[in-house]
């Protein structure tokens, strides 16, 4: 049984409540993790503001704040095999993803060491004589991050990363359904230097640590990963603080494939892009729209290649699809699954729950004749993927825009004018052609609709963390006039 501390103003905590885990591939408890309170959660905001108001961090020059960055990704990147094997054991994703994904988030710190010192003001030519003009970009203050169970190294580098970059101090909540990781990567920033009170991390339920944070008066900035209800939520508690809020949430994205592709090579990306990390991915490619001409063909070598998937233990380098995250979630997924099924969808392949421990769900693919189909509308967060078909481009980019999501969409076409047209068309965050899910720390994401609002990733990103003061300067060495003296 494994024992996991907060980290509060520059020290670890066991918290006065506790909370058991349970590693999803076996249904056992592994692990106690502390559930913070609201006076945890207050000392946490309070220890970050006087970060930020008093302390070597709001005396230090960004450039010394850069280099801190890097020597955090420095620590990330030789830490990765062990940060790896928590979130494997914590969340059940499964050990090739989690390994190759954690190890490429040194490149975000990285990245975003390099900014710290880039971050400009601006010199303005206003019309009034004798008067300089500039602006000064500084830090709003404390942020409240709030980040999922999936992928919480990656999603939490793209808040603390330019959060930090401008000079702010984060109070950063881990999703109570698997934070080990993020709690074990407290110990690198500890390691990395940082001072107290820079960086706090811990974990927690609704009111008690939610709630609380994202009210807190002292927050300045709210960034937020996760699902439109809670984001709802968040938007209530930010009337509290009036903090500049971010959402990056889920997405129901659709691929559009016509006639034209090459059907292995497109076959490999929808595979990577709803059956990789068992479908719980906000961009996962959950809505296959396809061209009529190459649908029988497509569907039958994705069934073939759905069934060919390796399941089991998620910490067996061998297994290509661990177990879900959660048995709720599951749940959920049956009761869709079942649902579509009574709509009159098709299951191609998959859709029965194996026996035995542990959260796990087949490949599943359901051909579906209407987008009214549950499966088609909801976002399941899992390994299903919905299929329709099309005739014609302008049907294609209607279905495509059929959703009360915006995230992510990828196109798969030889025809280049084509694929133009339709990144233009799609009402997304990102749009891929010819490839899926691909990300770098250079280039911003985020969504349209329900999938949120502002973007994260790039330097954009860290922009978002600022705010500009403007700064006006007499020059003239004339008294300032007599106000009530009219010349």
């Amino acid at each position: 049984m494994k024992h996991f501390s907060q980290y509060i103003d520059g020290a670890f905590d066991a918290g006065s409540a506790r909370f058991d885990s349970v590693n999803p591939a076996t249904g056992e408890v592994w692990a106690s993790m502390p559930a913070a309170s609201a006076g945890d959660v207050d000392r946490a905001v309070r220890a970050a503001h006087r970060a930020f108001v008093d302390s070597d961090w709001s005396r230090m020059t960004a450039s010394a704040r850069g280099r801190l960055l890097w020597k955090l990704a420095d620590l990330v990147e030789q830490q990765a095999p062990r940060l790896a094997e928590l979130e494997t054991a914590d969340t059940g994703k499964i050990i090739r993803e989690t390994r190759a994904q954690i190890g490429y988030v040194a490149a975000y710190y990285r990245y975003y060491a390099g900014i710290a010192d880039k971050l400009q003001g601006a010199h303005l030519p206003v019309d009034k004589p004798d008067l300089e003009v500039f602006l000064r970009r500084e830090p709003l203050g404390v942020v409240a991050a709030i980040v999922p169970w999936n992928s919480q190294l990656f999603l939490s580098a793209v808040k603390i990363g330019p959060a930090l970059a401008a000079g702010c101090c984060i109070v950063l909540k881990a999703s109570e359904e698997g934070p080990a990781p993020l709690l074990e990567f407290a110990r690198l920033v500890h390691e990395a230097g940082f001072p107290p009170g820079v960086v706090n991390i811990l974990t927690g339920f609704g009111a008690d640590c939610g709630q609380a944070l994202t009210a807190h008066p002292l927050v300045a900035r709210i960034a937020f990963t996760g699902g439109p209800e809670t984001a709802r939520h968040i938007v209530r508690n930010s009337a509290a603080n009036l903090a500049v809020t971010s959402l990056e949430l889920g997405g129901k994205s659709p691929v559009l494939v016509f006639d034209d592709v090459d059907v292995d090579s497109v076959c490999n990306a929808i595979v990577a892009g709803i059956f990789a990390a068992s479908g719980q991915s906000c961009v996962a490619g959950s809505r296959l729209l396809v061209q009529h001409g190459v649908r029988a063909r497509l569907l039958a070598r994705l069934a073939d290649r759905a069934r060919a998937i390796r399941i089991g233990d998620p910490a067996d380098p061998a297994t290509e699809m661990g177990p879900l995250a959660t048995r709720r979630q599951r749940e959920h997924i049956e009761t869709v699954v079942a649902a579509s099924l009574d709509a009159g969808a098709r299951l191609v392949t998959g859709g029965v729950t194996p026996a035995g421990a542990g959260n796990y769900y087949p490949p599943t693919i359901l051909d579906c004749a209407s987008a009214s189909t549950p499966c088609v509308a909801q976002e399941l967060f899992g390994p299903v993927l919905s299929v329709l078909g099309f005739a014609t481009e302008d049907e294609a980019l209607r279905l495509a825009n059929d959703s009360e999501f915006g995230l992510a969409a990828g196109v798969f076409t030889r025809d280049l004018a084509r694929g133009h047209r339709l990144v233009r068309g799609i009402r997304a965050g990102i749009v891929w052609v010819n490839t899926y899910r691909a990300v770098s720390p250079i280039v911003p994401f985020g969504g349209y609709g329900l999938s949120g609002l502002g973007r994260e990733g790039g330097f954009e990103a860290v922009l978002e963390y600022t705010r500009t003061k403007s700064v006006w300067i007499n020059t003239s060495d004339a008294p300032v006039p007599d106000p009530f003296v009219m010349r």
